[in-house]
């Protein structure tokens, strides 16, 4: 008898298998996993109950980028099964990230039995503390009884665009538990406010210069396509903040400027408008405060309106005002508003970062996911990519580095018919990269770009930006990547992914072209 024709036939299931049971029954699919002793009634549990695909990965890290970058993809979260509080913080800058990316992912993190707490055992610490920091729901199981609700609560939770925590007794696992069914998570969104609606059309007929700045699901295609039929109807411009978690663009789309990363480049381009319309966005801060700088980017002069918040749906809300603008469907108007296919030719040449971006543009296959966390070396992508074939494109949009790696590897699994290309730094790449072995081990389509500049240059340009025009030795050792320099061939082939380095911009387009045409994972090193 298998294990599940024997789960199929008791009458009761012990906690864990109630919780994956539900799980699945909820919709979720996949368990990006790093699990330890506390956990191992729900590993046991993935064999006795059908539905959930558990993926191993080696640093709790990689799990949270990969559920993050899954949940990017498909708009409903994987869980994501993590041992004890240090399990937790080994993944928290990667939940950071998908926090700010309002991406929907459930926490199960196992905890000491009950009655073991008390002992303060080695591993015992505050996991509800720390996951409070990145969580917008929380729950500590109380008894196996209602792990079933527990788990239903967390999945209808993180449809709000959040982080679902779930701890769990390792005792509550064990113990035997009633199975019954609990209903699936009821999805809604907050109504769009008409009242608002109608303030921001007054807004786009009486301000002088407008701009609509876009996140969220506006920037999705609904989005995107009932921004361009207001930009026909208004004039507006369309902007997207500066790292958006998820982005569909290429022909056929609007072309949107990002609000540039350095504040006083941003606040000299929105410094032009004085109507202000935030769609599934919110107001731009800068990321750092300089000194005699300002947090907030935007002309407090300006008149602001966010016509949808938390919890509403942006794309419908641009629909909803295209409409009460009786902004045009189709016709000359609203083709003018969208990108022209067209490619940028291969350049040729020593490779530099520049170049590195144009081959990638020229080359990426029609309907490629796009991760970037390319950061300096990747400024020039954003732009030459406009026009090329519909592509998705994904952002570090929490700032916590380390994200590129795993957010690639989470996308492919969601995604497993399309090509994944990471374009990524060498240094962020240091943080996460054990996800190149979960990459080999599933055989997921991801090409891996090394944008190798042996450095850590955002900290030398922020040197710069404080002043430091000529720092020291010590100074520069903790930007310097280049002593030694790290073999990324080797430590690519050291995960089980195939790997090359080139110099040139031939080069690179030849090994890029078979990468995509290849199967599974690869990895390119681009010296720059």
């Amino acid at each position: 008898m298998t294990p599940i024709e024997m789960v199929e036939r008791r009458t009761t299931m012990n906690g864990a298998e109630v919780l994956v049971k539900t799980a699945a029954a909820c919709g979720i699919e996949v368990c990006f996993a790093n699990a330890g002793t506390t956990e191992m009634p729900i590993v046991m549990a993935f064999d006795a109950v059908p539905g959930i695909r558990p993926i191993l990965c080696l640093f709790e890290g990689v799990c949270t980028g990969a559920a993050d970058g899954y949940g990017r993809m498909r708009e409903y979260p994987a869980m994501c099964l993590l041992h004890l509080g240090p399990g937790l913080a080994n993944g928290i800058a990667n939940l950071h990230n998908g926090r700010r990316a309002r991406t929907p992912i459930v926490n199960v993190i196992g905890d000491h039995a009950t009655w073991h707490r008390e002992a303060d055992a080695p591993l015992a610490m505050n996991i509800e503390g720390l996951a409070e920091t990145v969580s917008g729901w929380l729950c500590t199981s109380r008894d196996a009884e209602n792990i079933s609700q527990d788990m239903a609560d967390a999945v209808e939770a993180s449809l709000q665009g959040q982080i679902a925590s779930l701890i769990v007794p390792h005792d509550h696992q064990w113990v035997q538990s009633s199975d019954d069914p609990v209903a699936p998570p009821r999805v809604s969104c907050v109504p769009i406010d008409f009242d608002r609606i109608e303030t921001t059309v007054g807004l786009l007929k009486s301000a002088r210069k407008t701009v609509i700045l876009m996140d969220g699901k506006a920037l999705r295609k609904r989005g995107l396509h009932a921004a361009a039929r207001i930009k026909a109807a208004t004039g507006c411009d369309l902007m997207s903040v500066t790292f958006p978690a998820y982005m569909d663009r290429g022909a056929g789309l609007p072309f949107l400027p990002r609000v540039p990363y350095f504040p006083e480049q941003a606040i000299a381009a929105l410094s032009t408008y004085d109507g202000v319309i935030m769609a599934g966005a919110r107001e731009p801060v800068a990321f750092f405060g300089y000194e005699n700088g300002a947090s907030y980017l935007l002309d407090p002069a300006s008149r602001k309106i966010r016509i949808a918040g938390e919890g509403q749906d942006a794309a419908l809300a641009l629909e909803v005002l295209a409409d009460a603008l009786h902004a045009p469907l189709a016709g000359n108007d609203l083709r003018a508003m969208v990108s022209i296919y067209d490619r940028p030719p291969v350049p040729e040449g020593k490779l530099t970062a520049e170049k590195a971006c144009t081959v990638l543009a020229a080359l990426q296959p029609d309907h490629a996911i796009i991760v970037e966390e390319g950061l300096t070396s990747a400024f020039a992508y954003y732009p030459q990519a406009a026009t090329v074939g519909p592509h998705s494109f994904i952002t570090i949009t929490g700032g916590a580095i380390g994200q590129g790696i795993p957010c690639a590897t989470g996308a492919a699994v969601a995604c497993p018919d399309r090509a994944v290309i990471n374009l990524e730094a060498d240094g962020s790449a240091m943080y996460t990269v054990q996800g190149l072995w979960t990459q080999a081990r599933e055989d997921l389509n991801v090409t891996t770009l090394i944008c190798s500049n042996r450095s850590y240059f955002i900290l030398q340009v922020e040197m710069m930006r404080a002043g430091c025009t000529a720092p020291g030795p010590k100074s520069l050792s903790l930007s310097d990547l280049g002593n030694p320099a790290i073999d990324w061939v080797s430590v690519s082939q050291g995960m089980g992914v195939p790997a090359v380095s080139v110099t040139m911009a031939e080069d690179l387009a030849e090994e890029l072209q078979r990468a995509i045409e290849e199967p599974g994972p690869h990895l390119i090193e681009m010296v720059l």
